[in-house]
């Protein structure tokens, strides 16, 4: 049972911080955290991301951006990444949590979401619409308690 979740981007400033309110919103019982691999810490979430995120009800206001580290993937029951990429970083540096990562959107046609940090207001839209379809997907395949 997967109830300490870990979502992870680059930055946590765009992506992970909005998966994290959507799994949050669709599984309240669970834990779920995010972070970044190159983390912009201490940033809030990207203007773009958020406005989007807020028009579909997501409170992402407090969020702060942080650096993934070994306890957090430690205490993480499952870890979500966004691309191929950032779970082969995940496998070279922390080898122990390789077993656990996956990509947030596996259950999708399109695998990867691409990261539309400094991209134009329409990458924002297609990430925010991806992020939406790939927690929905989640649905039925982590259930909750």
């Amino acid at each position: 049972m997967f109830d300490r979740i870990l979502v992870l981007c680059t930055g946590n400033v765009c992506r992970s911080p909005v998966a994290e309110a959507l799994l949050k919103q669709r599984f309240p019982a669970k834990r779920i955290a995010s972070a970044g691999l190159g983390a912009l810490v201490g940033e809030g979430v990207d203007a773009r991301a958020r406005a989007l995120a807020e028009a579909d009800g997501l409170d992402v206001g407090g969020h702060v951006a942080r650096q993934v580290d070994e306890t957090m993937l430690r205490e993480a029951d499952l870890v979500l990444v966004m691309s191929d990429g950032q779970r082969r970083a995940i496998a070279e540096h922390f080898p122990s949590a390789s077993g656990k990562t996956m990509l947030f959107a596996r259950w999708l046609d399109e695998t990867e979401v691409p990261d539309p940090y400094r991209k134009s207001e329409s990458a924002f839209e297609h990430v925010h619409q991806l992020l939406v379809r790939a927690a929905d997907s989640w649905i039925g395949k982590m259930p909750d308690r």
